[in-house]
């Protein structure tokens, strides 16, 4: 999933409703000005300043993409609007000085995705589009005491209506237990993804991603096993069998016997493999687009 990165700023933006002049015009000109100026001064109102989101609140940002910003239009959220506080955290950093953008960057791109799987255990029911952004400190709002990171669920085109926890309230412990074992299976997949393109480059980062997401599915399959199910039952023994690969991708003695073992370790978490099992427990059965082109090349 792609992550954007849209952060906060020091510097205020100022809203303001534009005062209208109403002449010789029209009464549908006039009533359509009325509601225009009606709708500015709603959204003035809503303005909140991006220091102050919660979870759970929706809003549709002043701006779109990466950048700066300081202010939001806070909505109700049965309302359509672009984007949910899902997860929020402070970064633990002693340093008087501002450790620079890819350092804050680094830590989001790692806890954002694990806040929102907090707030949205099963990423399969979200709206079409939604992705992850994030609002962190800049170097001066660093230097004002900020350490706070806000996470979100944003659309960059269009909107969607409803919290996007809504449906997790009412979810039943087997259906809890499976989505925080498969989410902690792709959270060890992509956040210990290494930087080089090819194992023979970094071997010992290739063999500690293949560690994490064995220890992922152990801890997946120790879950799974108080769920009774038949689809269950032979997602569980799949598991198992590219748990093994994963191992054995961590134990290599070279890139040879790595890309031996790689190759069924990685199809074995093919997200296709688990639809059965979601429609057997309840859950969202369509793959989203970008796991399905992962596994598709």
């Amino acid at each position: 999933m792609a992550i954007r990165s849209p952060y906060r700023s020091v510097r205020g933006i100022s809203a303001a409703v534009a005062l209208l002049a109403i002449g010789a015009v029209g009464c549908s000109d006039v009533s359509d000005a009325v509601d225009s100026a009606k709708d500015g001064a709603k959204k003035v109102a809503r303005q909140r300043s991006v220091f102050s989101l919660s979870i759970g609140d929706c809003y549709n940002p002043n701006s779109k993409g990466e950048g700066e910003t300081m202010l939001v239009e806070i909505v109700p959220c049965d309302e359509a609007h672009a984007g949910q506080v899902v997860g929020e955290y402070k970064i633990e950093e002693e340093k008087k000085s501002y450790p620079g953008d890819e350092a804050i960057w680094a830590v989001a791109d790692e806890r954002c995705p694990a806040e929102a799987g907090k707030f949205t255990p099963d990423t399969w029911a979200l709206p079409k589009g939604v992705e992850i952004f994030y609002y962190t400190p800049t170097k001066e709002s660093w230097a004002t005491g900020d350490r706070a990171v806000t996470c979100t669920y944003t659309k960059e085109s269009g909107k969607f209506t409803g919290s996007l926890n809504a449906e997790a309230k009412s979810f039943k412990a087997e259906q809890t237990a499976f989505l925080k074992g498969s989410n902690g299976v792709y959270d060890a997949l992509w956040a210990n993804q290494p930087e080089s393109d090819t194992v023979e480059d970094d071997l010992a980062g290739y063999k500690k991603q293949a560690k994490a997401v064995a220890a992922a599915l152990d801890a997946h399959l120790a879950g799974l096993k108080g769920i009774e199910g038949t689809e269950v039952g032979k997602l569980r023994a799949q598991l198992t069998k590219t748990a093994e690969h994963w191992k054995k991708a961590a134990n290599s003695a070279d890139a040879d016997a790595f890309y031996i073992a790689y190759d069924p370790a990685f199809t074995g978490l093919d997200p296709n493999k688990s639809v059965a099992a979601r429609k057997e427990l309840g859950l969202a059965t369509t793959v989203p687009a970008d796991e399905a082109e992962v596994w598709a090349s």
